[in-house]
């Protein structure tokens, strides 16, 4: 069974100025989700959804989608604010200016999704072997299997150096998840260190943290799990005008439960993404190295 590609592309890009996601980087207008898919086709991924915003859709099937729909099988959903919310829930979070987080996007595709599945953000580049590795794991799933997993990556190469960044703080024991809690802001200090600011105060980190880019492998078993982690949310925090229903949150509780298992793969690939408007400079030089190399051909698409 050939794996999805669950692109979480419905960001607000507030700290970017923009929206990234469709922001050309390649040299023949490609953006950096182009990259993604394309390494996912070659690791035998058989299909990519697109959770969007409305408000994007004309630019984005202009800027990616059709291309991307000429060369693979392809589609998008929409996530809005008030996606899958009662009418009270509608009532109740009027002053919401954005929609509900990364659980909620997810949800908004569940109807659209049949086989296991890769989540990814559109604004990350993650290296094909960690395609490789999950889709090979994913192929060999049932649609109800408990089992998933999530390609893990050491917090150092994933920092930014324009700004704060969150990431999931992962426990590993034996090669499978025990915890995960969200850390929102992550930064370098003036010295060279890193701290994660938390509502408790700062931890001190090491930087050789083994953290989630929101790179995992799911069953549709999943979605129930993540349907009760959801549920829970907006019944409390559907007057919240910002507070989001993150997944590497609603995925550590559902480990915790025994709800299903969560295998830790591993990259040791150095991650980049579109985070800062300082970032694309970055982005651009690392893609034209790939190409440079041969990594990727020049034109990415024939079509």
């Amino acid at each position: 069974m050939k794996p999805t590609l669950l692109v979480l592309a419905a960001g607000m890009g507030s700290r970017y100025g923009g929206v990234k996601q469709i922001d050309a980087v390649g040299q023949h207008g490609e953006t950096l989700l182009d990259f993604g898919v394309y390494d996912a086709k070659q690791a035998g991924y058989g299909k990519v959804v697109f959770i969007i915003r409305e408000d994007i859709e004309h630019d984005f099937r202009e800027r990616l989608f059709d291309r991307i729909a000429r060369n693979m099988d392809a589609e998008y959903v929409f996530q809005t604010k008030t996606s899958l919310l009662t009418d009270r829930e509608v009532r109740d979070s009027v002053n919401r200016k954005k929609p509900w987080g990364t659980i909620h996007a997810l949800l908004c595709a569940r109807d659209v999704i049949d086989t296991p599945f890769t989540v990814i953000n559109a604004d990350d580049y993650y290296g094909r072997s960690a395609y490789m590795q999950l889709g090979e794991y994913l192929s060999k799933l049932s649609v109800d299997d408990t089992n998933h997993a999530m390609v893990g990556y050491m917090l150092e190469n994933t920092m930014s150096k324009s700004g704060s960044v969150s990431r999931g703080i992962c426990t590993v024991k034996d090669g499978k998840l025990t915890s995960m809690v969200e850390n929102t802001k992550i930064e370098y200090t003036a010295d060279g260190g890193i701290v994660s600011h938390m509502d408790y105060g700062d931890d001190v980190l090491t930087g050789k943290e083994t953290v989630s880019m929101n790179f995992f492998g799911f069953t549709p078993k999943a979605f129930e799990s993540f349907e009760l982690y959801w549920s829970d949310f907006i019944r409390k925090n559907r007057f919240e005008e910002k507070k989001e229903c993150l997944l590497p949150n609603a995925a550590g509780l559902m480990v915790q439960k025994g709800e299903g298992t969560i295998d830790v793969l591993t990259s040791q690939d150095k991650w980049f993404g579109m985070t800062y408007p300082e970032d694309k400079a970055i982005v651009m030089s690392e893609i034209k190295a790939k190409i440079d190399s041969g990594y990727y051909p020049e034109k990415l698409w024939e079509k």
